[in-house]
């Protein structure tokens, strides 16, 4: 499998690189600069420089040739403005969307956030403008006829990845290590399983490798 990750230098897209190439997937991770290429090959991927906010879908669509499946990976991130949050956050995976239709890439994983349909929608608070901005990209993706999975996750954190995770809607807060996350996309992908699918996931006592989609 052939998988392309848009945001291949973030904490999740790295550790997804390392399992799926481990297990000899080829795994394509598009980054904003030539300098941060050597965290991607270290983790066993190919870099790509790219910029999410400017790349037109023809050459975003090229760039996925003879791709299996896509990731969207990336983030505005903390302190990053309204604009950028629109770019990244919500036009990112949409574009990213309308390049794979291009492609003929039908597998579209996209990591969105916990609590990504409750927010404010008149609100000038940060946050509350990511998460309308998630909300947003996730109801693109939706719509779509693309085998994609919407994967939510509780907090991020970089704790060792325990292997057992608990999915679901409206699951609450809690807190979960990238590398579950990882684990979790990994088996989406590899096993073809979620399709159509959106779901929230916390830590929990179900192991990843369990789960029933």
């Amino acid at each position: 499998m052939k998988v392309v990750i848009v945001g291949g230098h973030s904490r999740i897209a790295l550790l997804l690189t390392a399992l799926l190439s481990r297990q000899g997937h080829t795994v394509v991770g598009t980054v904003r600069s030539e300098r941060q290429g050597h965290n991607v090959i270290a983790a066993g991927g190919t870099p790509l420089v790219l910029d999410i906010e400017t790349i037109s879908v023809q050459a975003l669509a090229e760039s996925l040739s003879g791709a299996d499946a896509v990731v969207f990976a990336a983030g505005a991130g903390c302190g990053s403005t309204t604009r950028q949050k629109e770019a990244i956050d919500r036009d990112g995976p949409i574009l990213l969307a309308d390049a794979a239709e291009k492609a003929a890439v039908n597998r579209y994983v996209l990591i969105s956030s916990m609590g990504a349909d409750y927010f404010d929608r008149g609100s000038a608070d940060p946050f509350q403008i990511y998460l309308r901005l998630k909300s947003d990209a996730d109801a693109n993706l939706r719509a779509r006829s693309l085998d994609w999975t919407i994967v939510r996750p509780s907090g991020l954190d970089d704790r060792p990845g325990s292997g057992r995770v608990r999915l679901g809607e409206g699951i609450g807060g809690g807190s979960i290590p990238r590398a579950d996350v990882a684990v979790l996309i990994a088996r989406l992908l590899i096993e073809g399983v979620g399709i159509r699918h959106q779901f929230e996931v916390t830590s929990g006592s179900e192991r990843i490798e369990d789960l029933v989609f």
